[in-house]
């Protein structure tokens, strides 16, 4: 049994907001330190944790949880667009466990995944040259949400699952940190916002660059500080990873929605993603997380953290 674990934030605004030479080295560095990290391992499959953004899954049927049997990327935001390599039949052996474990993992042989999955794999990887693939979406920006104790507990399962195969596998997890974005809410959505969050479908290239700009129109106020959204929140992010390399997560449980929105951002209940894998790690037997890096970033409209961790005999 061989396991790693790779954390990091994402934010679409990468590609697309300059920030000081100084920021872009050092999330650099740490990109490439961990990308160096997961080659010398040659991860023969990788199950990746992250959410979606309205591109993927909608209103019309919205899991809590959702494994790819097949897989396709969108490709928004300058990220790589096309089907994802797969294995239906590990996917398949890891939704049977999850049900026999008791979590209900819903299934798509047609998986669509965003940046929230994707950017995070195209900074670990060659494109052409990605492993087999088990995507698993977590309901992170449709509320009402699945618990915290459910994310810990699918994290339990996919652990016991990861450190049953006979494969080097690496559990890949992907969310923000402190973000306030504008997502938009079911709750005040009207006409053709309202439609689409309920029947989704495909945007066109217009209507993405339209949606796209919006954002980045926000991360230009929170960069001159005229921004009427909630602003990063440094100390929230490094409690929460403090939390979390201890494996803390009784602390974690303590907190509701209510609590992370008004704290850290509605963007901020990505860090499900975070904790489900956390949670599959202390069930592989890891017992550090290492921080390779945390910055607040406004022109990236992200509290921006990288995070791996290992058994030492692997």
């Amino acid at each position: 049994m061989s396991v790693r674990f790779a954390f990091a934030s994402h934010t679409p605004l990468k590609d697309y907001c300059e920030v000081a030479p100084a920021v872009s080295e050092s999330v650099e560095s740490a990109h490439i330190d961990l990308r160096n990290w997961v080659d010398e391992y040659q991860p023969e499959l990788v199950i990746a944790i992250g959410p979606d953004h309205f591109n993927g899954f909608f209103y019309g049927l919205m899991p809590s949880f959702c494994v790819g049997m097949s897989t396709e990327a969108v490709g928004d935001w300058n990220t790589p667009q096309g089907e994802l390599p797969s294995s239906e039949e590990l996917a398949t052996k890891l939704l049977a466990y999850s049900h026999r474990s008791g979590v209900d993992l819903a299934y798509s042989h047609n998986m669509r995944v965003d940046h929230g999955i994707s950017q995070f794999l195209h900074e670990l990887f060659e494109w052409r040259m990605l492993p087999p693939i088990i995507p698993i979406f977590v309901n992170c920006a449709a509320a009402p949400r699945p618990p915290l104790a459910r994310v810990l507990e699918l994290g339990r399962i996919i652990g016991q699952f990861a450190r049953a195969q006979s494969l080097r596998v690496l559990v890949t997890a992907s969310g923000g940190l402190s973000h306030d974005p504008p997502i938009p809410s079911i709750t005040t959505a009207s006409g053709k916002l309202r439609e689409r969050l309920i029947k989704g479908g495909d945007l066109s290239a217009e209507a993405r660059q339209a949606r796209q700009e919006i954002v980045v129109q926000e991360a230009m106020k929170q960069r001159q500080g005229e921004s009427l959204r909630l602003p990063l929140n440094p100390e929230w992010d490094r409690t929460f990873i403090n939390n979390l390399q201890r494996f803390d997560f009784d602390s974690l449980l303590s907190l509701s929605d209510e609590d992370i929105t008004s704290a850290a951002g509605c963007g901020a209940h990505e860090i499900r993603a975070w904790l489900t894998g956390a949670s599959a790690a202390k069930e592989c037997g890891i017992t550090k997380l290492d921080l390779l890096l945390y910055l607040p970033i406004p022109e990236w409209v992200a509290g921006y953290g990288i995070m791996r961790g290992q058994i030492m005999k692997d």
